[in-house]
């Protein structure tokens, strides 16, 4: 069990940091689809009792579905870089189309694991058997033998029924699970048409041509990347200067040598900088020169850039 937990940590690890849109929805599927179904088979055991089949059913498919959202939120760095723009900036630089893009492209990412779940667990039918099996009307199964509630038609989802209601059982089941395999599809078509529908307004009302578009996702991923192993590189050579003046020396191998020799660092960034690189990534022209992000805008010295009428604003949807 404690192998499994890992393996899902070391797929939703890469679910969220996985630069193309496309690659990530299609990860956190797969890992979604596993999940549901090792939840299935290990933890899964409908009660079987009145009124505790219907909480327990929408507990099991509602209650991971909202750790998933949670998680996929937390774990989204768009969502960090929300905070620190409200927390630093406000909200004074976004127009009302940005704000809502910016949110909807962090509920959007966090969205896909539970909806799967959700979509798989309809598919499957067992949480939604258990839940309504209590609500069956036996009046509308032929030959029904009368007598029976809820109290009996709750216990449908597991093997303890009485021996003259066994041959109902699979009727039963039958018919719970044409309902829930409706809905899941009916899911399915739903975001199906949402996802394209988002994904033309998205290029409707992009102000950028799609070569350009491609590019600066081409931008954003190199320099995410170079940034990432240069302040690796960065903290190790520091770290390492800061030791030595401690012990006199400091142990490295051989290419960490190499390293600390190769680029020597003498300081680090002072906070303004930092503060002046973090935040949502908004598109913005200065002078009518593209600024592809917070990290261009400062490499350039832009301040101001969107104070101009000719300016043009763009989300950075996060891929």
């Amino acid at each position: 069990m404690a192998a499994l937990f890992a393996e899902n940590f070391r797929f939703l690890s890469l679910f969220f940091k996985s630069k193309d849109v496309m690659i990530f929805n299609g990860l956190v599927a797969l890992g979604t689809v596993g999940s549901q179904e090792v939840f299935s088979v290990v933890a899964f055991h409908c009660p079987c009792s009145p009124a505790r089949n219907y909480i327990y059913g929408l507990a099991a498919i509602g209650v991971p579905a909202l750790a998933l959202f949670l998680i996929g939120v937390i774990w989204n760095s768009h969502t960090w870089n929300l905070v620190a723009e409200c927390h630093r900036r406000g909200t004074k630089n976004f127009s009302a189309a940005a704000t809502c893009l910016i949110f909807g492209s962090v509920m959007g990412r966090a969205a896909v694991a539970p909806v799967t779940w959700s979509m798989i667990s309809l598919l499957r039918g067992e949480a939604y058997v258990c839940a309504m099996s209590e609500f069956m009307d036996p009046s509308s199964l032929y030959e029904f033998p009368p007598g029976y509630g809820a109290d009996t038609m709750a216990r449908f989802p597991c093997d303890d029924l009485p021996g003259n209601l066994t041959k109902f059982k699979d009727e039963v089941i039958r018919r719970l699970k044409y309902e829930s395999q409706l809905f899941g599809w009916m899911l399915l078509g739903v975001v199906a048409v949402l996802v394209f529908l988002t994904k033309c307004l998205k290029h409707c009302c992009s102000p950028l041509s799609y070569r350009q578009e491609d590019y600066w996702d081409q931008y954003r991923s190199n320099e995410a990347k170079l940034f990432h192993r240069t302040a690796e590189l960065h903290s190790k050579v520091m770290a390492a200067n800061n030791v030595k003046k401690f012990f006199g020396f400091v142990c490295l191998d051989k290419e960490e040598k190499e390293l600390v020799q190769e680029y020597p660092v003498e300081d680090v960034q002072p906070r303004p900088q930092w503060d002046s690189i973090t935040g949502v990534c908004i598109y913005r022209e200065n002078k009518g020169f593209p600024l592809y992000s917070r990290l261009h805008k400062w490499a350039k010295g832009a301040v101001g850039c969107n104070s101009g009428p000719d300016n043009q604003e763009m989300v950075f949807l996060a891929a």
